[in-house]
């Protein structure tokens, strides 16, 4: 699907119907200009207005709203003795007796000195062995249970971060936000939901990529400041964040956080142009990086995509009306909204009582969008850059079969997403496709080890072979991605264990060599097993007898004409936007170390990776 950016692309959907921006938008920031995209023939009914509007209670200076106690809620709305106060002054602490302000969540302390327990530093060690998404966005508009989807649409999306939620609704002429750390499930409960009252909501689901897992990074964050309130969730990193921000703090600004996102309300609140949206863009010209990113205010919600489309955003519409924005379809599919398209690379959309309009960002650039969202992070039932996931994770096992035979009695995955791989390579190769690891839904993310230490107990907790499948057989295993190598390790030894002959492992994407700097969890590149080893030391590492990866060749050529417009930086090297110094911390010491693999030998490695 070729890419587009508003009015600057030459073509537009065949669905799309010509809209004007507002004359005062067009006035306050003449460049912006009216796009050829537009909503479907919909209005949705007008929100209530206040009385009293919130931007007379903030003026001056922006105040950001973080509910720093475990579990915490930050309620934001009118108050006519708060002529001074920022919008996050007003908090209400629901959890568990906790009391000292900006206490960061018990999920996150240290009890090292507690008998038994282990935390794992908070995930088990499968987890911190692969990548993981940056974050999941949701936006509705134009619905009175707006707070109830917007939950539903982030369990579907739970998949993207499991370290915090939160979500903020609107009512027309206040705000409100319940934010925490945990699971979408942890977090809300009926009568959270029931105080989150409004027509309209955002929300978000995280993993810590920029600034720390704590609950103040918890998005969505939600500021006042002169002009009124905007609460904002964010998708992606900033690569300029540190210069950004070193730039607001010499002029003023005060950051409650150590996320990226905040940098963002800073932008708007320092900005001196009217409207909104012109604010709005005026902070997005200045970012450099991946940012999907929803905005509410008190009378509309904007959806915005980087220039580069780095992560996915998609829009759709319910029958009764209303918008629905979201960072994969499956959380559209959940809440019964039809999907319309995607978020254009550069797009801002806006949505607001008198109906929906976009705009372009910037000039367009060429779409480089993330190939990991079709290897690893988006759900299988999910369309993600106008391509089914399903389909793309299929053909690649087709194609590893077709480049990497070898003699084998059955093809298992390494559950959940090295499912549909194995089965494209299982029916390729003709040979059965069986569930030779059982992975368990039910693990936390701290768990109690017994005294007497048990060997690869947190791969053992997660997954769990299945003897009779195993058993005497020459196996196939196909997993996503290999980070740093040693899970993998550990699943050959407990696939061997278990009675197979012969394991032979086949990895749904080609080496991973280099860092994202584009919002996914990665080690610097220092730690990743195919920058230090070849593809046979590699082997030899994780123990299996044969050892084979998508080479970035066939990738691009199963991309066809779409693969200049899709980012592979961590297979190529080749990245659409350079970090700045500083953005990662890379290792002290370039110098040859030993690198130790489980089954006992010593491998030098010097640097073998394309970066």
């Amino acid at each position: 699907m070729a890419a587009h950016c508003c009015s600057c692309s030459s073509s537009a959907p065949s669905a799309a119907k010509p809209f004007l921006l507002s004359g005062s938008c067009q006035s306050a920031y003449p460049h912006i200009s009216s796009s050829s995209y537009a909503a479907p023939a919909r209005r949705i009914r007008p929100l209530e207005r206040s009385a009293v509007s919130l931007a007379e209670h903030h003026r001056g200076k922006i105040g950001l709203s973080i509910p720093c106690l475990k579990a915490g809620t930050s309620e934001v709305s009118e108050g006519a003795a708060e002529d001074e106060s920022a919008l996050g002054d007003r908090q209400e602490a629901v959890a568990d007796g906790l009391s000292a302000p900006c206490q960061e969540s018990t999920r996150n302390a240290s009890y090292e000195d507690v008998d038994g327990f282990n935390p794992m530093a908070g995930w088990m060690e499968h987890e911190a062995d692969s990548w993981r998404e940056e974050c999941g966005v949701v936006g509705i508009f134009g619905d009175d249970e707006a707070s109830k989807l917007c939950y539903l649409a982030l369990h579907a999306l739970q998949h993207r971060g499991q370290e915090g939620a939160g979500i903020v609704t609107s009512d027309g002429g206040s705000m409100r936000a319940i934010t925490g750390v945990g699971l979408v499930s942890e977090v809300f409960n009926q009568e959270k939901l029931g105080k989150l009252i409004g027509s309209s909501a955002i929300g978000h689901v995280r993993y810590a990529t920029a600034g720390e897992s704590a609950l103040r990074n918890v998005q969505p964050f939600v500021a006042g400041y002169r002009f009124g309130s905007v609460a904002v969730a964010h998708n992606g990193n900033l690569v300029n964040y540190k210069e950004l921000r070193a730039r607001l703090e010499e002029s003023g600004s005060i950051f409650n956080t150590s996320s990226d996102t905040e940098v963002v309300l800073h932008l708007i609140a320092t900005s001196k142009a009217r409207p909104f949206i012109s604010r709005l863009v005026y902070a997005c010209e200045q970012l450099e990086g991946a940012y999907s990113l929803v905005f509410l205010t008190e009378d509309k919600l904007v959806a915005v995509r980087d220039p580069y489309g780095f992560r996915p955003l998609v829009m759709g519409w319910r029958k009764n009306g209303a918008l629905v924005f979201a960072s994969e379809t499956c959380a559209l599919d959940l809440i019964e909204a039809e999907f319309e398209r995607e978020v254009n690379p550069g797009e801002v959309v806006v949505m607001d009582k008198d109906g929906i309009s976009s705009l372009c960002l910037m000039h367009r650039q060429e779409r480089k969008a993330c190939i990991f969202e079709h290897i690893y992070f988006a759900l299988p039932n999910s369309v993600v850059f106008g391509r089914s996931v399903y389909e793309s994770r299929y053909r690649i096992g087709q194609i590893l079969a077709e480049e990497s035979p070898v003699d084998c009695d059955v093809v298992i995955a390494v559950p959940d997403s090295g499912m549909v791989a194995a089965l494209g390579y299982a029916d390729k190769a003709g040979v059965p496709f069986q569930q030779g690891l059982i992975r368990s839904h039910y693990v936390g993310r701290t768990f109690i080890e017994p005294h007497q230490k048990i060997r690869d107990f947190g791969v053992k907790l997660k997954l769990a072979p299945v003897h009779n499948v195993l058993k005497g057989k020459r196996v196939v295993v196909v997993d996503d991605s290999i980070v740093r190598g040693t899970t993998s390790s550990k699943i050959v030894r407990l696939i061997k264990e278990a009675g197979a002959k012969e394991v032979h492992m086949r990895i749904a994407s080609p080496p991973i060599t280099g860092s994202c700097y584009y919002g996914v969890d990665t080690p610097c590149k220092e730690e990743l097993i195919s920058y230090r080893l070849s593809v046979e030391e590699s082997r030899k590492f994780i123990g299996a007898d044969s050892l084979a990866f998508l080479p970035l060749d066939s990738l691009r050529s199963m991309l066809g004409e779409e693969a200049p417009t899709f980012c592979d930086a961590c297979f190529s090297g080749q990245y659409p936007i350079l970090p700045r110094a500083g953005f990662y911390e890379q290792s002290k010491s370039t110098q040859a170390e030993t690198f130790l693999p489980d089954n006992g030998s010593a491998i030098k490695y010097k640097p073998v990776g394309a970066v």
